[in-house]
């Protein structure tokens, strides 16, 4: 376990948290096995990479929503169940009160 503001040593590459956004295409073009370019389903699912060892991550199911006003949520569904903090971004602070 890191020391408390001290971190682990991490390779390039291996400094950032991935998630990724599955938009599903399949069942829309008339003939099965084809898509139709650009085109996709609201149906989508976020899931974080296992990525770096430094950070820890554990495999999870991926997480579902139906409608992009739910992205936001379900991002923050996926980054608390691995126990991500986040901390706020120097555009940020205009926001924040210290």
């Amino acid at each position: 376990m890191a020391k408390p503001g001290v971190g682990v040593p991490a390779n390039q590459g291996d400094k950032t948290i991935e998630l990724t956004v599955r938009f599903w295409t399949d069942g829309i073009a008339s003939k099965k096995g084809n898509v139709i370019p650009k085109h996709g389903w609201a149906a989508v699912v976020v899931y974080m990479h296992a990525g770096s060892p430094a950070h820890g991550f554990k495999p999870q199911d991926p997480i579902p929503f139906s409608t992009l006003m739910e992205l936001p949520g379900t991002i923050e569904k996926v980054l608390t169940k691995q126990g991500v903090q986040l901390r706020p971004y120097s555009k940020m602070k205009k926001y924040l009160v210290p």
